[in-house]
């Protein structure tokens, strides 16, 4: 094993149990050693038993996966391992991984090779090899180019850093070289191209674990200073928005991938060098800390990240290249996040650890598996642990309505349930393909609406969901038949559809929300809503039109049942007796229930074809990495048919998550419970009285009920109840936002005797009251609501 330093009384402190390390240098001398030791800890974990569960099954799997890479080398001119070719370049990546994990089973404890010191002979052989026969400056870069910049450099460094002693000087710069080489720190000159967000810090990581590991004081803090572009909220492009977004590659809501790893490296960097002379102190940095709250957090349930903000991430699954076979899945990238959240807490404010450590410990109770998930290396169980242990309550499980307008997700939780919608516009893309990944995620932007509801629906999306269910009847979409070919669009987030009404307004808790759908290289065009209220999603459509020779359809749900399940399906009071391979038409039906999941109501009746399916696939025919075994999984598709080229068609309904069969039956027997005021394509509109709601989309200007715009917005009225049995003191709030971001000022008119404005909104310039309310609303480019409060008479 490597000699550890000498600290001094102001040197390298201990673990607390935030897990934050504490570091100030006792002088110019110390600080390169110091910074060393920093990385191999936020790399192996501190303050573990090694000996303890889970840690002791983790580092015995740790010196037997290194066993098997040890054994199974193979050096020749065009690879180390047979398996892992240097062309493509994923295997000079590939190759560095398993060095690694080679150099974690010599530098762990309790792996059963810790401190062999043939063991580490062989990782500096294998580095050697790489670096002699591919990764070194006289080679020109080719394929991927993030395997040559940020996947191959962050790992050679990491094993670097591992065996630095062992290393020696000479082997050390000629690495570093290699890396200057395809990393030169012009790289961080501009911030542009590949060189933003993610990647950004990425590069960052790179350049800055060169420079401590070249003891280079300028560059060490020439990645430090890069950083500070990633900070600031953006208002086009890659990086994170004020309302929460986080957007990569341009045209992707990517908070559960990219955004994931902005939060891991950032995480590191930050307690890296935290009471270092390069430690980051950009004010900008403490939106970083917010987003926690303000951007990840909302979009985890449960544990899981919802597959929404994932981009071509949600294809990968079961890799074949994963010695572990572990699959990917929403579950592994919320904990993923979730992992990145701790490593975070080391640069928090006490506070800020307390609220997030509560958030962690709700999480874990709510879901399964945080504490000893086997995607985890000890250190990230470490600081799992150390969340999991501290002082203080759970966090209860949020409810509440989040629009991330900037990326045309919103997610609405009540509680027992959560709601996830995913939009397209020409801001962001049907769907993202690439490097053989997600060539068929066509219509995860039609208005895909995903959900979860105890105690069924936690695994939904979780078990072997994208290889197995069908892409043209994605949940909550509507979509032409048209056959769309693989990677239809093209890639890298080029299929946008032409259209800038997408948004919606919300309060808080409730929500309108609208998209104007073109479909994927067809001529469907459409108006969808859907207003997130107490109980139930109140799902819209109007103006349903295509020419493509095609049917039509609207799929109210996609159930999955797992390998086996059998639905207790109930439509209008009779059961139905759905098993594998059956399928019913039904000319008129008025409600549906589905046993552990929920049910769906549609006024006045409307047609449904139902079937449960058996359905194959493999992870390899969505992603070209993907293991190639089959899976069967079996699903209740529920589908409003709109037939061929249908001109101005619609349909109404309601989703009720976790509701029980008498609760469904109540809600489709009182129709006074929900007028719809409008459904065309010019305004669609809705009120619910036991809620004092009226909410609106208008397409346009026009009117709905008491409601009337000068111009296209969304709207959402919320009456309060005033001290009965007197009707004076009543007050209601009137929220409006602009989806097609025009920012030119529009007029609202509430055809509604007030008193009087109480509150509003400096957007927002009242007009008249008395007989009617008159509101001019100012409002900018981002789909901000804007909020006026009034008395009632």
């Amino acid at each position: 094993m490597p000699p550890v330093p000498a600290w001094t009384r102001r040197g390298f402190l201990a673990a607390s149990a935030a897990g934050a390390l504490g570091l100030t240098l006792a002088g110019p001398g110390e600080e390169f050693p110091v910074l060393r030791q920093r990385w191999r800890a936020i790399m192996l974990g501190t303050g573990f038993d090694a000996g303890a569960e889970p840690y002791a099954t983790v580092l015995r799997g740790t010196g037997e996966l290194a066993r098997a890479y040890r054994a199974s080398m193979r050096p020749d001119p065009a690879s180390l391992w047979p398996d892992a070719p240097f062309d493509p370049p994923s295997g000079i990546t590939q190759s560095h991984a398993r060095l690694h994990t080679m150099a974690q089973a010599y530098a762990q404890p309790g792996t059963g090779l810790t401190g062999d010191a043939g063991l580490a002979a062989d990782v500096l052989a294998g580095l050697d090899h790489v670096h002699e026969r591919v990764y070194h400056s006289g080679t020109t870069r080719y394929g991927n180019w993030w395997e040559w910049q940020i996947g191959s450099p962050r790992l050679l460094l990491d094993t670097l850093t591992l065996l630095h002693d062992e290393a020696g000087p000479e082997r050390r710069a000629g690495q570093l070289d290699a890396i200057g080489h395809f990393v030169p720190d012009s790289e961080l000159g501009d911030y542009s191209g590949t060189s933003t967000g993610a990647n950004r810090v990425d590069l960052c990581r790179v350049v800055a674990l060169r420079g401590i590991l070249g003891a280079d004081a300028d560059r060490t803090a020439l990645a430090r200073d890069a950083l500070s572009p990633v900070f600031p909220h953006v208002a086009r492009g890659d990086g994170l928005y004020a309302d929460g977004s986080f957007v990569q590659h341009t045209w992707v809501a990517y908070s559960g991938t990219y955004g994931q790893v902005l939060l891991d490296g950032l995480g590191r960097l930050f307690a890296l060098l935290r009471g270092s002379r390069w430690e980051v102190d950009d004010p900008a940095a403490r939106n970083i800390h917010d987003s926690v709250e303000n951007a990840y957090a909302p979009l985890i349930h449960d544990g899981l990240m919802m597959d929404s903000v994932s981009g071509r991430a949600i294809s990968r699954g079961l890799q074949r290249a994963d010695p572990r076979g572990l699959p990917q899945s929403d579950r592994q990238r919320g904990h993923a996040t979730i992992a990145a959240i701790a490593l975070l807490a080391a640069s928090a404010t006490p506070a800020d650890r307390d609220r997030w450590y509560a958030l962690i410990k709700g999480w874990a109770d709510r879901g399964t598996g945080l504490r000893t998930d086997p995607q985890f290396g000890v250190a990230d169980l470490a600081r799992i642990a150390a969340a999991l242990d501290a002082p203080g309550p759970a966090a209860p499980a949020p409810v509440g309505h989040r629009l991330f307008a900037a990326m045309d997700r919103a997610v609405h939780r009540r509680p027992g349930w959560a709601v996830n919608i995913a939009m397209a516009s020409d801001r962001i893309t049907h769907y993202e393909n690439g490097n053989g990944e997600n060539p068929r995620g066509w219509h995860t932007g039609a208005g895909m609406l995903s959900w979860w509801a105890a105690p069924g629906g936690n695994g939904q999306y979780t078990d072997a969901f994208w290889p197995t269910v069908d892409p043209y009847r994605l949940p909550g979409t509507t979509v032409s038949a048209k056959r769309l070919a693989d990677n239809e669009g093209g890639g890298w987030g080029a299929p946008r559809p032409a259209v800038r009404w997408v948004g919606g307004v919300t309060d808080g808790e409730f929500a309108a929300l609208g998209q104007h759908l073109k479909g994927l290289a067809s001529t469907l065009e459409a108006r969808k809503s859907w207003f997130c209220a107490a109980d139930a999603v109140v799902c819209l459509g109007a103006g349903i039109t295509a020419r493509d020779g095609t049917p039509v359809e609207t799929v109210v749900d996609n159930r999955a049942l797992g390998e086996h399940g059998v639905p207790l399906l109930t439509v209008d009071g009779e059961p139905q007796a759905a098993t594998a391979g059956w399928a019913r038409s039904y000319a008129r039906a008025h409600w549906v229930h589905l046993a552990g999941h929920g049910g769906y109501v549609f006024p006045g009746g409307a047609p449904l074809e139902a079937l449960c399916e058996a359905r194959t696939g493999a992870w390899r025919d969505i992603n070209s990495g993907g293991s190639p075994a089959r899976l069967t999984r079996r699903y209740l598709t529920l589908l409003r048919p709109h037939g061929t080229d249908p001109a101005g068609a619609t349909y109404a309904y309601l989703l009720l998550p976790g509701a029980g069969q008498r609760a469904v039956a109540a809600w489709a027997g009182d129709p006074g419970r929900l007028t719809v005021l409008a459904n065309s394509p010019e305004c669609q509109a809705i009120r619910l009285p036991s809620l004092g709601l009226t909410a609106a989309n208008f397409w346009v200007a026009g009117t709905a009920g008491a409601l009337t715009v000068s111009a296209p917005a969304a709207v959402l009225v919320r009456e309060a109840p005033g001290p009965a049995p007197a009707a004076r003191g009543r007050t209601a709030t009137l929220h409006l936002a602009e989806p097609p971001r025009t920012g030119t000022p529009l007029d609202l008119t509430w055809h509604r005797p007030v008193r009087g404005v109480t509150a509003h909104d400096p957007s927002v310039r009242v007009l008249a009251t008395g007989d009617t309310l008159r509101l001019r609303i100012t409002p900018g480019t981002a789909c901000a609501t804007h909020r006026c409060t009034v008395a009632l008479e």
